[in-house]
């Protein structure tokens, strides 16, 4: 398909740095909460409306969590499976 675009993104997110619900690896530092909870809080935030934006747009987005890495063919399944789905019209 010479000239067209797939409207395809992918991100890939710490998993304690963009807040993966459910997940062991986000733990939020016991340290300085005043700092980290409302930096943490902002992360997620910019995420869906950043993701939003793009959806808004007619893209497809796809998120790759950090935890997912450890599991390479499972992970490529997973994105060859998002690259062939058709675009957002």
């Amino acid at each position: 398909m010479t000239g067209s675009s797939r409207k395809k993104a992918i991100f890939v997110h710490g998993c304690m740095w963009h807040g993966h619900e459910g997940c062991r690896n986000n733990r939020r530092p016991n340290t300085r909460q005043e700092y980290w909870n409302p930096k943490l809080d902002a992360n997620k935030r910019r995420d869906a409306e950043n993701e939003q934006k793009l959806i808004d747009l007619g893209w497809s987005v796809f998120i790759v969590w950090e935890c997912e890495t450890k599991m390479p063919d499972a992970l490529s399944e997973k994105i060859d499976a998002f690259l062939k789905q058709a675009p957002n019209l």
